[in-house]
């Protein structure tokens, strides 16, 4: 796993700690219940805090899985 994915599950996991690893790299807005919108922008939050990142509200929407945001992640951070 790459760095950005294990800083990444890291923050999946302050958010949502009842999830298991495998479950957090599966994890999409319409597979976990407790992901509505306060969760979104407390994940948003962390990630930023995460990765010394500015994520702006417009972008939560697409923003809606690990797979995606793993992407984000890589192509905004680049390799860490």
């Amino acid at each position: 796993m790459d760095e950005i994915a294990t800083q990444l599950v890291y923050c999946f996991q302050t958010v949502f700690p009842a999830l298991t690893e495998k479950e957090i790299r599966r994890a999409s807005q319409a597979s976990v219940d407790a992901w509505d919108s306060v969760a979104a922008v407390t994940l948003l939050y962390v990630i930023e805090e995460q990765f010394g990142l500015s994520i702006h509200l417009d972008r939560l929407s697409e923003l809606n899985s690990f797979g995606r945001i793993h992407e984000y992640l890589r192509q905004e951070a680049g390799p860490r």
